[in-house]
């Protein structure tokens, strides 16, 4: 079923009366930045659905059911040291900056120039001092550096074990790999656990060939 709602409240509502949204700090996150600040010139009628929604070249905000979805696998903390893979319009940057406070930081990564500056204009409605977006390099994610958390919103063909090696001991990754989304917990011996969620459709990650 097509869900559209003529609000940002009203789509929160929906989201924590069916499920989906738990956790107290995430929800905060939701009412907090409104969806409708991240579409670009998506008609009125079509700000608040829940479904994804084109914001140009070829990409999409994903629908707020998957965002919740994933960002309750992710479980991202105050404080933390996220990345966020395939920002887009800045929307899921903007939600981990809001659960990450002022201790934290968070950076997007993107490919497309045009959303580069649009995320970060995005951004900029919130004022947040622990979040940037800048265009992603030639290697997936940020090699060298280490993340207690790392959010992909778009789907690889295989899963990456590079970004494996990017996550912090204790750290969480979650990311859409063909029709699943992967939802992996590295523990304190290095070991990856990981498990697969069925039903997901996302826009291709691209990688350097």
């Amino acid at each position: 079923m097509i869900y559209g709602f003529s609000d940002n409240k009203s789509l929160v509502y929906h989201l924590v009366n069916s499920g989906v949204l738990r956790t107290p700090d995430i929800i905060k996150a939701f009412e907090n930045v409104d969806r409708g600040d991240f579409v670009g010139n998506t008609v009125i009628s079509d700000i608040y659905g829940d479904y994804p929604l084109q914001i140009g070249y070829s990409q999409t905000i994903s629908q707020p059911t998957t965002v919740a979805i994933m960002l309750e696998m992710l479980q991202p903390r105050q404080g933390q040291k996220i990345l966020d893979i395939g920002s887009g319009s800045g929307w899921t940057t903007a939600l981990l900056a809001y659960i990450a406070g002022e201790r934290g930081f968070v950076t997007g990564l993107e490919r497309i120039d045009p959303l580069v500056e649009f995320g970060n204009d995005n951004l900029k409605r919130y004022r947040f001092s622990n979040a940037k977006i800048i265009k992603a390099g030639a290697k997936l994610g940020m090699p060298g550096e280490r993340f207690d958390r790392i959010l992909v919103s778009a789907a690889a063909e295989e899963f990456p074990y590079e970004l494996a090696d990017q996550l912090k001991t204790g750290g969480r990754l979650v990311i859409p790999v063909g029709s699943f989304i992967f939802e992996v917990a590295k523990k304190e011996n290095g070991e990856l656990e990981i498990f697969k969620h069925y039903g997901f459709s996302f826009v291709p990650l691209i990688l350097e060939k």
